[in-house]
């Protein structure tokens, strides 16, 4: 999916591995928690990689990154606390939510036309926090959302998608320490689990994923984009439904 349709693994990973997680006869107290950290640690793997492929290319803007960096780590520390404090029931409605905001996106969204230049170093800074918090609250790298808002400040695509390529790295280091952090001896947590991180769901993500995303960046220049996008609008759709039913 996300080769595919070029969004975060996070929007797939999350409901899958919820349902996943309720099957398998985990607390529901805990499934989300460690649905999101489970993410965010695989993220870890696949932002690594990504990270290194655009440095290798030269397409990294250190000078933006560096402004969004200090916001961006800031914003996953303060989203991982705020969801891993948050209920189970509210963070399940929350999570919900954003999947209906992005099903809209994929549906009927485009990608916004430059308006702007970037804003200064503070203001870079408080976009990178809002990133970072919205990317850890609901366990995604972050390119989702930055990629969009880089190209809305006329940053050109190459560099937009390396910019939150790179972005995605502090978002899930910080993320992922964060929930192991507050997970750590929490009642409930099933065996394998090192604090709201699933290590058998982690190691089946990464090794599975980096194979087929490549796969699906084969078929995304051979398949009708518009109409895939409206499909998995739709599953998005579903999976909040489900959610919030």
């Amino acid at each position: 999916m996300s080769g595919l349709f070029g969004i975060g693994g996070g929007l797939v990973i999350v409901p899958v591995l919820i349902g996943s997680f309720a099957a398998m006869g985990f607390a529901s107290e805990s499934a989300i928690h460690l649905a999101i950290g489970t993410s965010l640690a695989s993220i870890l793997v696949t932002a690594t990689s990504a990270s290194y492929a655009h440095y290798c290319r030269g397409s990294i803007d250190l000078t933006i990154v560096k402004r969004l960096g200090i916001g961006i780590v800031f914003g996953a520390m303060l989203g991982a606390g705020i969801a891993t404090q948050l209920a189970a029931q509210q963070l399940t409605w929350y999570f919900a939510g954003f999947l209906l905001v992005m099903a809209a996106y994929m549906a009927f969204g485009r990608t916004p036309k430059a308006q702007r230049c970037l804003p200064g170093a503070t203001g870079t800074s408080i976009i990178g926090a809002l990133v970072g918090t919205i990317s850890a609250m609901f366990g995604i790298g972050g390119g989702t959302i930055m990629f969009p808002c880089l190209s809305w400040f006329g940053v050109p695509a190459p560099k937009a998608v390396a910019v939150a390529a790179v972005c995605g790295l502090p978002i899930a280091v910080v993320g992922t320490s964060a929930y192991i952090y507050n997970g750590w001896q929490q009642p409930g947590l099933p065996d394998w689990s090192l604090g709201y991180v699933y290590l058998p769901a982690w190691f089946g993500i990464i090794a599975s994923s980096a194979l087929f995303a490549r796969l699906g960046s084969r078929l995304a220049y051979r398949l009708p984009a518009k109409r895939l996008k409206q499909a998995f609008a739709l599953l998005l759709l579903v999976m909040a439904a489900k959610l919030l039913v």
